[in-house]
C-alpha cells in the first residue's frame, strides 16, 4: 500500500514540519511542503493528500487567522490531531555581519511578531520584508538576487541551510508554543481519551443584544469550558460574523452533544470539526451533575415517569 501523504506548510526546516515529525516519520509518511495553508487544506478537501499539518494558534499572536478562516469555510475537513511545538527563533544573515549594518530582514509575519520588541532594539533601522514562511525568508538568503540581508527563522532550518547566526534566541516571550492540527477528509471520530477538545464553527445568525450569549450558555449550562473562541468576519460584509470556538470534551459524551444538539437547534449552520486528544493530555474536572451518569439518571427517572403514566 502506497503511504499517506502530509501536506504542510514549507519548505524544509519550518516549525510545521517539526510539528508534523511528531505525528509521522519520514519512514511511514510522504512530507509535501507547499506554499501557503490554504494550499495544504486544499489538497486534503481534493484528495491529493490524505493529511494536512498546518498552524491554528500561537500562545503570544492568537489564532492564525489563515486557517481560522479556510477550515471554517465549509465541511469538507475534520481535525483528528493536535501538536504543540515550543518555538525559538534565531537570527540568520547571508554573510557575517554585524546588527547594525542590517537594515532589511525576512520571516513570515507571525514570526515577526514575536520578534518585534528584540527587533525594535537591536534593529531599529531595519525593514521587515514579508515571507509565505520562517523557512522561506532564510532560504531566500541563499538566492544572490534576494535584496534582503537577513532572515529570522528556527534553529533547525539555519542548521539545514548553513547560513551565520548573528543572534539567538531572539523571541520576545521565553516559552512561546504554537499549536498546530493535523486535519483530514471527515471520517470517524476517535475514541474519548477522558482528555479531549472539540472544534466547532459557529456563525452568529445575526448581530443583536444577547445573541452571543445564546451560545455561551448552551456550555455554561452544562459545565462545558471553552479553551478557546475567536470572532472572524465571514467575508458577506460588515457586521457579519463566525466563531471559533475549541471546547474542553467529546462528541461521545453526553454534556457536549447535548451542548452541541441545542446549538444546532438554534443555529443550523454550525459546523463540527472535530473531536480529538488533547496534546498536553491535561484532563479536565466534569461537574458532577454534567457528567455521563448524570445524564443517564436523569434520563431514567423521566423514563420511570412516563412509564408510570402509560405514555
Amino acid at each position: 500500500m502506497s503511504r499517506p501523504v502530509y501536506a504542510f506548510l514549507g519548505p524544509e526546516g519550518t516549525f510545521t514540519e517539526a510539528a508534523l515529525r511528531q505525528v509521522v516519520s519520514p519512514d511511514d509518511g510522504d512530507y509535501r511542503p507547499v506554499g501557503s495553508v490554504i494550499t495544504a487544506l486544499a489538497q486534503v478537501r481534493a484528495g491529493e493528500a490524505q493529511f494536512a499539518v498546518v498552524p491554528i494558534e500561537n500562545s503570544v499572536e492568537g489564532g492564525v487567522t489563515a486557517t481560522l478562516d479556510d477550515i471554517a469555510g465549509d465541511e469538507g475537513l475534520q481535525i483528528v490531531r493536535e501538536v504543540l511545538v515550543p518555538i525559538s527563533f534565531v537570527l540568520v544573515g547571508r554573510t557575517e555581519m554585524d546588527l547594525e549594518e542590517i537594515t532589511s530582514v525576512s520571516t513570515h509575519s507571525h514570526g515577526w511578531a514575536q520578534v518585534r520588541n528584540w527587533a525594535a532594539k537591536h534593529l531599529p533601522n531595519a525593514e521587515f520584508i514579508p515571507a509565505s514562511s520562517t523557512a522561506a525568508g532564510a532560504r531566500g538568503l541563499l538566492d544572490p538576487e534576494t535584496h534582503y540581508q537577513a532572515a529570522v527563522c528556527s534553529p533547525l532550518v539555519a542548521e539545514q541551510v548553513g547560513l551565520p547566526v548573528l543572534a539567538q534566541a531572539i523571541e520576545d516571550t521565553a516559552g512561546a508554543v504554537t499549536r498546530f492540527v493535523v486535519v483530514s477528509q471527515p471520517g470517524p471520530i476517535g475514541e474519548p481519551t477522558g482528555s479531549d477538545k472539540t472544534t466547532v464553527v459557529v456563525p452568529l445568525p445575526e448581530d443583536r443584544p444577547g445573541a452571543l450569549m445564546e451560545i455561551l450558555d448552551q456550555f455554561s449550562t452544562r459545565g462545558i469550558n471553552l479553551s478557546r473562541i475567536e470572532s472572524r468576519p465571514t467575508g458577506a460584509g460588515l457586521g457579519s460574523y463566525f466563531f471559533s470556538i475549541d471546547l474542553e470534551g467529546h462528541l461521545a459524551e453526553e454534556r457536549v452533544s447535548a451542548a452541541l444538539a441545542a446549538l444546532y437547534r438554534l443555529i443550523p449552520g454550525v459546523r463540527f470539526l472535530g473531536s480529538y486528544p488533547r496534546a498536553d493530555q491535561r484532563r479536565y474536572q466534569v461537574p458532577e451533575h454534567t457528567t455521563d451518569a448524570a445524564y443517564h439518571s436523569g434520563q431514567a427517572w423521566v423514563t420511570e415517569l412516563l412509564g408510570r403514566s402509560g405514555t
